[in-house]
C-alpha cells in the first residue's frame, strides 16, 4: 500500500473510519451508519488505499488498528468535533438548551437569584445548571460555560467578571452587642489577619468554629455561633432580608471574584454569543445593585 493520494480524504470515508475504530469494528459501524458492512469494508479499503497505509488488521475474528490507525483515530475525531462544532457556531439557530456549571453555593447566590430577565429575551431556550463538588473539578466538567472563582486566567478559556469578591465581617441580627467568637473559613480566601492588616480593624476575641466553606460560614453566623469574615456577593439575599448584618463598614476588596467563563474556541457563533452574553448582562446587573 504504497500508493497514496495528496490532500484530503472524503468526509464519508473519514466518519466510517471514526466509528468503525471507536466501536471497534465494521459491523457495529455499519449499524451507526445504517449500511450494510461491506459498504463500511469498501470506505475503510477506499481510505486505506488513499493514504497509502493499512489502518486496522483484518482477522477471523473481527478487525483492529494498526499502529498507523491508532494514531490517526484521534486526530481524525478532534477534527470531526470542531467541524460538528464549529458549523453548528458559525450556522446553527439559537440553541434550546444553555448549561451552566458552577459550584451548589455559586448556584444558589449568584445564578438563580440573577436569572429573571433572561427569558424576556429568550423565553424558549432552557438554562440547565450543572452542580460542581469540588473547585479542581472544573477542568474534569464537560459542561463548557462555567461559573467560577479566581482572578480569572484560566489555560484555554476566556472570562468575564461578574462581581469582584469583598468581605466584611457579618452577624445575626440578633446576636449584634454580643461577644461572640470568630468562625473561620479555611480555603484560599484571606482571612481575618489579612482583613485586619488591610482595614486596621479588631480581630474578633476567641476561636470558635472552623469551616471549609464559605455557604457553611454564612449558615453559622445565621444561626449565632459567631462572627464570619463573610463574600458580600455571596450574602446579597441575606443582608437584604436582614438574616445577617455587617458589625462594620471595613471592607476587605480581594484580587479575586466570580467570573463567567468558556473555551476560548468556543463562541464563534453571533447568536451562541448574544445569548451568552444575555446572560452575563443579567449576571453582572444584579452585583451594580
Amino acid at each position: 500500500m504504497d500508493e497514496k493520494k495528496v490532500g484530503l480524504p472524503p468526509l464519508d470515508w473519514l466518519r466510517v473510519f471514526e466509528a468503525a475504530g471507536r466501536l471497534g469494528g465494521f459491523s457495529a459501524a455499519a449499524r451507526e451508519f445504517g449500511i450494510s458492512q461491506a459498504a463500511v469494508s469498501q470506505r475503510i479499503g477506499n481510505l486505506e488505499a488513499w493514504l497509502g497505509r493499512s489502518l486496522f488488521v483484518r482477522e477471523a475474528r473481527g478487525v483492529s488498528l494498526t499502529t498507523d490507525g491508532e494514531s490517526y483515530l484521534p486526530l481524525v475525531q478532534d477534527s470531526l468535533t470542531a467541524l460538528e462544532r464549529n458549523t453548528e457556531d458559525l450556522f446553527g439557530t439559537v440553541p434550546k438548551e444553555l448549561r451552566l456549571a458552577a459550584l451548589s453555593s455559586h448556584i444558589d447566590t449568584l445564578i438563580l437569584p440573577r436569572v429573571g430577565t433572561f427569558w424576556t429575551q429568550y423565553s424558549n431556550v432552557r438554562l440547565v445548571t450543572d452542580s460542581v463538588a469540588k473547585r479542581s473539578e472544573f477542568d474534569e466538567e464537560r459542561t463548557w460555560l462555567q461559573l467560577r472563582y479566581g482572578r480569572g486566567a484560566w489555560a484555554g478559556r476566556r472570562a468575564r467578571l461578574i462581581e469582584q469578591e469583598v468581605m466584611v465581617p457579618m452577624i445575626a441580627p440578633d446576636a449584634q452587642g454580643q461577644d461572640l467568637p470568630r468562625i473561620e473559613v479555611r480555603g484560599e480566601r484571606p482571612g481575618w489577619q489579612d482583613w485586619s492588616r488591610e482595614t486596621g480593624g479588631t480581630v474578633p476575641g476567641g476561636a470558635g468554629l472552623s469551616v471549609d466553606s464559605m455557604a457553611h460560614g454564612l449558615r453559622a453566623a445565621r444561626v449565632g455561633l459567631g462572627v464570619v469574615l463573610g463574600s458580600l456577593p455571596l450574602a446579597h439575599a441575606d443582608l437584604a432580608a436582614r438574616t445577617l448584618v455587617q458589625t462594620t463598614d471595613q471592607k476587605l476588596k480581594t484580587r479575586d471574584g466570580y467570573w463567567l467563563t468558556w473555551p476560548e474556541d468556543r463562541l464563534y457563533s453571533k447568536s451562541l454569543r448574544r445569548l451568552v452574553f444575555a446572560l452575563l448582562d443579567d449576571l453582572t446587573a444584579a452585583s451594580m445593585n
